[in-house]
Formats: structure tokens, sequence, C-alpha cells
């Protein structure tokens, strides 16, 4: 801005300044256009909330020199920040502030003149070069001028400078300088005081110097410790910012002028129920991009952004690849500066997060192994398959949900111990984990674009040219079985996994992408969009020819055909036993009554049978009684013998002292 800018000058110059991203403003002029331009600022509207308005220290040197000033300047300057030289406190300062008031007081009639910083620098100036002109005269010096030629080739121009002299005493005058005492006064530190001005005056809110960076304590207090530039270390106390609020405003916010943002958008060939491009238009659909926009209507503010495709439309494109175009804008596609964020299927993993900064996950995918299972036939002893030897005592009703799925493949290990072909989706970061992290060679690595692919690589098997497991994430595995129940997921998922959308480093944009992914998360949004593109029950398929076969009651015919026979072959033997003892007992009996009929010998068999039965009973009861009688009468004996015993040796004392008398 020119020294001389009008306030229409201003003007056009703020509105672009409006215009821009930045809402952070620094204003570094002279105390005369400086409260013009804050004026010119306040009716324009920019100095609400959402700005910020740092000045140097031509501000401080304003509220220093003109204080008070007269309410409507204050107004434009509530809510800035500026720098003041630091001057630290001392009797001799406070000596001197008091002896320019009285005189300031008397020699204006408008009213006292401030002291500002420039003041003290000026004060002690002269004292220095009063004290050095005394010495100066006290040791011989003479005030003479002598004329330099150099100076004569120097002819012409607005400064005249062919008409100066030589200071004939000027090495004399420059010791009598250093020499001066200076011990006695404080030097003015190469500091800031930073303050906030706020309502009619302005309130200190912490230090700035070189050598210690921002803090709340003073600089001598500093300059007695080690620096410490630690950003724990640089703090300030609170600010009230424009607008009379005390929360940080954002400074910054998309242009109104600006451009789109470029996002990018992978062009993926299967598992379109995430991300894909509506065909015939540049618009996108998917469960990743319906997260995204419910994200930025979250926002506080517009993004005016583009979806722009990456990739081929041949092949899955890789996510690497794609994150990398956010920092270099090189693509080996189009070799154009793409991107400004990238938006889809995007894997959060580490060697990605050196490139990029990722939002808050919004799904959690880690590897999973898929395998072809086969169907175990039920059977009537197919209750005995998931017992050994050992385990016979473990109860055959916790295993009646397994399922009857079967496959030489256990998991990731089966896989590494192996020598068998694996199958992964192109573009995904699992064939750099596999080779990388688990030492998987290369060449038994062969990359799947489709589910179709998957189904039939696994179908043909390494037999017939396939592959003997599929290693992808989670979330498109779930995807592919859910119309797939031949294939199954087989161990456990060997790695942990989330996906997130890019941005460059630093970008103020991911943060607040992350606080709105998190809302979608705590107020259900994120739910409901995953039921939307996601949900679907398991081989509802109308092409799906397998069934999941689980445990029936057919199942168990053996099981039961074995207690049926244990309970037959019980009944036979008790029977036989009553049959022998019936013959034993009763059939002299039946013989000398003369009845032979059949029903009538069926008739007293059943008779005995049930007296068999009160045989029992009252013969239990008897016993019980036996022994209620036994315990009874050897108390008896037990009692008797103890009086017996007694009366005896009554007698035979009686008869002693009968003897004796």
């Amino acid at each position: 801005m020119p020294l001389e800018a009008t306030r229409d000058d201003i003007t056009d110059l703020l509105v672009k300044v409006a215009l821009m991203e930045s809402r952070i403003v620094v204003l570094h002029t002279y105390a005369g256009p400086g409260p013009v331009v804050l004026n010119i600022a306040q009716y324009l509207g920019m100095m609400g909330t959402v700005y910020v308005w740092i000045a140097t220290n031509w501000l401080s040197t304003i509220l220093d020199t003109n204080s008070p000033l007269d309410s409507n300047a204050m107004d434009d300057f509530q809510g800035v920040i500026t720098l003041h030289m630091y001057a630290p406190d001392s009797e001799l300062k406070r000596k001197f502030v008091s002896r320019w008031s009285n005189l300031a007081g008397r020699k204006i009639a408008n009213g006292s003149f401030g002291l500002s910083t420039y003041g003290l620098y000026a004060y002690d100036t002269v004292w220095l070069l009063a004290h050095a002109i005394d010495a100066f005269f006290n040791q011989g010096g003479i005030i003479s001028f002598s004329n330099d030629s150099r100076l004569s080739e120097l002819h012409g121009g607005s400064l005249n400078l062919d008409a100066m002299s030589i200071f004939d005493g000027g090495n004399l005058l420059l010791n009598s300088i250093l020499q001066v005492n200076m011990t006695d006064r404080d030097f003015i530190y190469s500091a800031f005081e930073v303050i906030n001005v706020i309502g009619t005056g302005f309130r200190r809110i912490g230090y700035w110097s070189n050598y210690s960076g921002l803090s709340v304590l003073p600089p001598e207090m500093l300059y007695t410790k080690p620096p410490n530039r630690s950003s724990a270390n640089q703090r300030l106390y609170s600010v009230i910012w424009p607008g009379q609020t005390t929360q940080r405003p954002r400074g910054w916010v998309f242009p109104n002028n600006g451009r789109q943002l470029k996002i990018g958008v992978p062009n993926r060939v299967s598992y379109r129920e995430f991300v894909s491009q509506v065909e015939g238009t540049e618009m996108f659909k998917g469960y990743c991009i319906d997260v995204f926009t419910a994200a930025l209507n979250l926002l506080p503010y517009v993004v005016p952004c583009k979806l722009i495709p990456f990739g081929d439309g041949s092949n899955n494109p890789s996510s690497t690849e794609f994150v990398h175009l956010i920092t270099t804008g090189i693509s080996t596609i189009d070799k154009k500066i793409v991107y400004d964020a990238a938006v889809g299927d995007i894997t959060i993993i580490t060697n990605r997060t050196r490139i990029v900064d990722f939002t808050q996950p919004y799904v959690e995918s880690g590897l999973v192994v898929v395998a072809k299972v086969r169907r175990l036939n039920s059977s009537a002893w197919a209750f005995l398959r998931p017992f050994t030897p050992m385990m016979f005592s473990l109860s055959t009703l916790f295993f009646a949900h397994m399922q009857q799925l079967s496959s030489s493949i256990k998991g990731i290990e089966t896989l590494i111990s192996s020598k068998d072909p694996i199958g992964y989706q192109q573009g995904s970061y699992a064939q750099n984990y596999l080779v990388e992290e688990l030492g998987i060679h290369e060449s038994r690595l062969f990359p799947l674009n489709t589910p179709e692919d998957y189904a039939e690589a696994l179908k043909d098997g390494p037999q017939g040219g396939g592959v003997a497991a599929v290693v992808d994430e989670r979330a498109y595995v779930d995807l592919f079985l859910s119309t797939r129940c031949e294939f199954s997921i087989v161990g456990q998922e060997f790695t942990k996994a989330e996906w997130g959308f890019a941005f460059p480093h630093d970008s103020p944009l991911a943060i607040d992408m992350s606080t709105a992914i998190l809302k979608l998360s705590e107020n259900g949004d994120l739910q409901r969009i995953h039921d939307k593109w996601l949900m679907s029950s398991a081989c509802t398929s109308q092409s799906t020819t397998f069934e999941v076969d689980r445990l029936q009651l057919k199942s168990f015919w053996g099981l039961f055909a074995i207690c049926g026979f244990a309970c037959l072959l019980a009944f036979l033997v008790y029977l036989i036993m009553m049959v022998r003892q019936f013959s034993r007992n009763y059939s002299d009996d039946v013989e000398s009554s003369g009845s032979s009929s059949g029903s009538k010998r069926i008739q007293t068999f059943l008779t005995f049978v049930d007296e068999k039965e009160l045989d029992v009973k009252n013969r239990s009861k008897r016993r019980q009684m036996e022994k209620a009688s036994n315990r009874s009468v050897g108390e008896d004996e037990s009692t008797n013998g103890s009086k017996k015993r007694y009366t005896e040796s009554c007698s035979s004392k009686s008869l002693d002292k009968g003897e004796e008398a």
C-alpha cells in the first residue's frame, strides 16, 4: 500500500483481502494511515469474529502517545493484537516518566503527550551524547570540519551530498562515546510486549524475544535460564479477539473468488457399492461419497469442490499412488497437478501417513483370508466329527450350531508355510504387506480385479490355474461373501486397518472433517449410510445354489439309536429277572390253584411285580425301623449296665462296713 494511498485505494485493497482465503491480517504501516485502514476495515465488516488482526508497533506508539483516545477510534482497534517495545520497569524509568508527564502537561495545551519507548530511546541517546561531548571537550577536543574530496564526485542530485563536511574530531568523539559509563542505566532489551487492545485501553498477554520466543514471563527472567524454544513453552495469556470473543478464530475460509477444490475419487471397476461414477455424468455415488457429502454438510462453512476420477477404468487404481498426487501433483496418467484431497476407500497405513494427513476413520477393515469350503454331508454319525478320542467328555450339544464347512486352508499361517498361489485385489496394499511383512514371494501373488475373478480363481484352485485363497480387506470380503456362500473367511483377521479421507499435511480441513465424521458416528447417520449401501442378507442371491449346512435333527439319529438300544436292553434285563423270580416263587401256587389261563397268569405276574415294588419299599422301611430300634436297645442296655454297676458298688461298701463293725 503506497504511503499516499487514499481511502478509495485502501478500500479497494481491503476488498481484495476479503476475497482471499486467509483471515489473518498483519498490518505493517505508519501511525498516520494505520488507523484509517482499521476504520475502513470496520466499515467493510472485516473486524468480525472470523478475523485476526496483528498490528506492528505503530499502534502501540499511538496508544502510548495519544492516550486516552476517543471512543470512536478505540472501537476500530478492539481485539487487535499489537507489539510494544519492552523496557523493564525501574526506579530510574519511573522518575523520568513522572518528570516527563509533568513537563508535557505544562507545555501542551490540549493535554499530555504520552511517552513511548521511542522517547526512552531518544532520551538515552541524548544522555549518552551529552556525557560523550563533555568528555570530548575535557580531552581538548575542538569542533572543526573539513571537506572530503570523495563527496565532490557526488555533485548534484536531490540529496546534495557534495555539500557535506567531515567532522575532524570524529575518532576522539567515538572513543568518548564508547567510554561513557552506562552501568547505572537499564538498557532496553531486544524484546516486545504482546498486547491486546480491549475496552478503553490494552492488556498485556505476554512477551516475545529472540532469546525465548513467546512467553508469559518477562525477558529478564528468561535471560538467566537456558533458552527454551519448545512448543510447550511458547504460550500467551488468553486473547479477546475481534467481535468480543475468546474463542480462537479459524483464521481462514474458502475464498469467494477462489477455485474449487479438486477432490480425487478412485475410478473403481469392482465393489462399486463403495464408490463409482454415474455413467454419462460427472457425478459419483456410493458409501464413501455419501459419508463425505454428509460430513461436508456439517461444516460451519461452504467448501466449493469438484470430484475428479482417478484411474483408467480398467483396473482398480493404486491408493498409494493416489495419495502421492496430493503432495507431488505428478500423475503417471496425465502428468498434471490434479488433487487437493482424496476421497474413497483409502486405507490408512504407515507409509501413507508420511505423505498426507488422514481424517478420523469411518470404516474398520483389516486383512483376512478367503478360501473355498466344502460341505460335509450330514449323517447319523455327524455328531462325532467335532470330537477326538480325548474330547468325548465334552457335550455334543455344544457343537450343534457349528457349520459343516471344511477347508484345507486354516488361515494366514497355512498360506505362509505352503507354496500355493494367493490372490489379492488389484491396487490394494495387501500385495506389499504379504511380500514385505510376511515374506511371501511375489511370484506366488496374482492380482484380481472383480468379485467374479475371485470366485473363478478360488473354484479353479491351484491345480486348475487358480489360487488357494484370496487375501483382501474385510470390508470387501463381507460384500463378496454376502452372495457367495461356497466361500468363507478362514482363520482370524491378521491386521487392523481403517479407511479415511486424505488431505495435505497440516490441512485445517482434515481436522474439521474428522470432527464432522465423529458427529456422524455419534448421531447414527454413519450406520444408516452403511445400511443403505452395504447391508445385505448372507447368501440371498437367486444364483446361489449352495446352502450353508448345519447339524440338524437327523444328524443325531445315531445318538438317539444308541440311547434307545441301551434303554431297551436295560428293560429286557429287568423283565427277565422278574420272570425268573416269579417262576421260582409263584409257579407252584398257580398250579395248585388250578388256574392255568394266560390272563390269570399275567394278572398274577403283574401282582407279583407290584408286590416286589411294595416289598422293596417295606423292606427299606423295616431296615430304617430296625436301625432305630437297635439304637434304642443299645442305649437302654448301656443305662441298665450303669445302674447295675452302681448298685453292686453300693452293696460291696455296705458289706465292708458290716464286717468292720
